[in-house]
């Protein structure tokens, strides 16, 4: 098996050996359209908050290139190291984050895992008491715009700690 084969088995690839395209520079606009989603979705929305969900996605997503990126300007932010540990196990920690972040993060959970399940009603439910209808839009907006940044960067094999922005 070569190390851009698929392993059938648990559904997950080896990383490639070689970053396989600049995605900004092969596809400028779309790449422009994608940081202009990511900047809409975050305005108005708690920073803290949205490293939080960026980092749980890319956990859920196995994206070393968005964590270490998110780790990194959340730690930047203030971020305290117990909560960055915290957040890939929160629904068992649940005392180290408010209500409204586990609510976004059972949102993020949900949304990135939509094959899995779906949205449920409850999980939505929670979140949109928690957060009004447009900062609700916004929130969904980030958690649309991590995965896709996650896909591209997987996709692209982009590599954990070069943070090429």
């Amino acid at each position: 098996m070569t190390t851009t084969e698929i392993k059938t088995n648990d559904r997950t690839a080896a990383p490639a050996t070689t970053v396989r395209l600049n995605f900004a520079k092969a596809a400028p606009k779309a790449f422009r359209a994608v940081i202009g989603l990511d900047a809409a979705a975050r305005e108005g929305l708690d920073p803290a908050l949205v490293e939080l969900v960026q980092i749980r996605s890319s956990h859920l997503n196995r994206c070393a290139y968005c964590l270490h990126m998110h780790t990194t300007d959340a730690r930047g932010a203030g971020e305290s190291e117990e909560r960055l540990h915290m957040v890939a196990v929160w629904r068992e920690a649940e005392h180290f984050f408010t209500e409204r972040e586990r609510a976004a993060l059972a949102l993020t959970d949900a949304v990135t895992r939509v094959a899995d399940a779906g949205v449920s009603d409850e999980v939505y439910e929670r979140a949109a008491a928690h957060f009004g209808e447009q900062e609700l839009a916004r929130l969904l907006a980030l958690i649309l715009t991590i995965n896709t940044w996650n896909r591209i960067a997987l996709a692209t094999a982009k590599r954990a700690g070069t943070d090429e922005r």
